[in-house]
């Protein structure tokens, strides 16, 4: 069975001076999150951006998937720390998502650096998230067995 989930954004003005108001309309995890252009190619200011959604649906997805192989694999973590860092630039077309690259540090038990770096390479390539921008965006992860 498919699972839906929504999100609804509410922009008044131009592209330039405009600004929204992003809610998550399924959880309500969230609700009113400013966005503005500005947002996305200059400072945050208190502000999110597509881009900075991406990044958190790129690290929560691949620490699921990261977790769950290394449970398969007989050595779950303890813990694992996951940032992503989302790259949007200025193109000949346009602007685009660049890179999202990946960086992980895991607290796990009886696994040594190269199998950590074999698993994290696994998660990356099959998570959900990573599999949506695969072919578009350039993918990567750096691993700290801690």
């Amino acid at each position: 069975m498919a699972v839906v989930r929504k999100a609804a954004v509410t922009w008044e003005g131009d592209l330039m001076k405009g600004r929204g108001r992003l809610t998550a309309a399924t959880s309500g995890a969230f609700k009113d999150l400013p966005v503005t252009w500005a947002s996305r190619t200059e400072a945050p200011d208190g502000r999110t951006s597509p881009e900075e959604l991406v990044a958190s649906a790129h690290a929560s997805c691949f620490a699921m998937a990261f977790s769950a192989g290394l449970a398969r694999a007989g050595t779950p973590g303890d813990k694992l720390e996951v940032q992503a860092t989302v790259t949007f630039d200025k193109m000949e077309a346009g602007w685009r998502i660049k890179s999202s690259a990946l960086e992980v540090t895991g607290w796990v038990k009886g696994i040594d650096a190269t199998a950590f770096e074999k698993a994290a390479q696994a998660a990356k390539d099959g998570c959900p998230i990573s599999q949506a921008l695969k072919g578009n965006v350039e993918l990567s992860v750096k691993t700290t067995l801690a």
